[in-house]
């Protein structure tokens, strides 16, 4: 799209200019400037740039991408189990589990709606089809999947009384001393660095009207028992009782012992270990059928995780 500047328009900053003319956010136009998709008189420039008069602007992306649904059979996954109400699967270190803006890749999703057409009428967002928790993309293991709005609805309820076992083995850096611990502390949005999270100590109350130092923390905590110590290295059984973003990752972060692989949760004291995805694997899953009957899967490790254990 090619466009002039009129009299009227100029001084006004071109991420707002673009913004009200193509009635998309400043954030998506300001995303165009920045990825060079936006040039004025054939030169790409900067979001405060105030256009003039007779300025040429030409922007090569006017709208978002369409975030959709795309079966795939090609997505490759592990069935642990399935039924008419649900299916548990094993999901690869390395697929996204579901689509959303920015992401250019097959996904989980995708690859589920494939092979379990029925999926799509499942669950409250049409991006994520009978899914009701999600594991990071380099993260591998158990989840479970609802075939049926009823077998939905039941584990969304499970998740939220907490009634839901979810279970883990993570390799962290460093020596943990102590045979077992509980890390009970809010997490919350980064202060500092977009798309991150960060464990923040809680701020006690002193008056009615005073709020806490983070308004978006949400209780979390994770449980850890020590399995094995292996050189600088702690091999762990974690337990988690809240379903945070990064929880794991943030907690074992916050304590000292970043998970090994990770390179967004980690301290300049380690010495990064390049696995191509993260130490840590959701080996167990329990959760009640709809009969009211308790389920319980276990996963073994995958094979690259259990390589680098024998040749530490």
């Amino acid at each position: 799209m090619k466009f002039t500047i009129q009299t009227a328009d100029a001084q006004i900053r071109l991420d707002r200019l673009l913004a009200e003319k193509l009635g998309q956010s400043r954030s998506f136009m300001q995303k165009q400037i920045k990825d060079k998709r936006v040039t004025v008189n054939g030169k790409n420039t900067n979001a405060h740039y105030p256009p003039r008069g007779g300025d040429v602007v030409e922007i090569t992306k006017t709208e978002p991408d369409v975030v959709k649904i795309s079966p795939n059979k090609d997505v490759a996954f592990k069935i642990a189990a399935e039924n008419k109400d649900y299916i548990v699967i094993e999901k690869p270190s390395g697929l996204i589990v579901h689509p959303a803006r920015g992401v250019h890749e097959p996904t989980l999703a995708d690859g589920l709606v494939a092979k379990y057409p029925e999926l799509s009428g499942v669950g409250e967002d049409e991006l994520r089809p009978g899914i009701v928790h999600r594991l990071d993309r380099n993260v591998s293991g158990l989840m479970v999947v609802a075939r049926a709005q009823k077998m939905f609805d039941n584990l969304k309820n499970q998740f939220q009384k907490r009634k839901i076992t979810k279970e883990y083995t993570a390799l962290v850096h460093g020596i943990i001393d102590n045979e077992q611990g509980i890390i009970n502390t809010p997490i919350g949005r980064s202060q500092t660095k977009s798309g991150k999270m960060s464990a923040h100590p809680p701020t006690p109350k002193t008056t009615e009207d005073e709020r806490p130092q983070y308004q978006t923390d949400r209780e979390a905590k994770t449980e850890y028992h020590v399995i094995d110590r292996i050189k600088n290295y702690t091999l762990l059984r974690v337990i988690i009782y809240t379903g945070r973003s990064h929880q794991i990752r943030v907690h074992l972060n916050s304590i000292g012992h970043p998970v090994v692989g990770d390179t967004l949760y980690t301290n300049k004291r380690v010495k990064h270990v390049d696995l191509g995805r993260l130490f840590l694997h959701a080996n167990k899953l329990g959760f009640d059928d709809m009969s009211g009957k308790r389920q319980e899967y276990e996963s073994s490790l995958p094979n690259e995780l259990n390589i680098f254990l024998k040749n530490i």
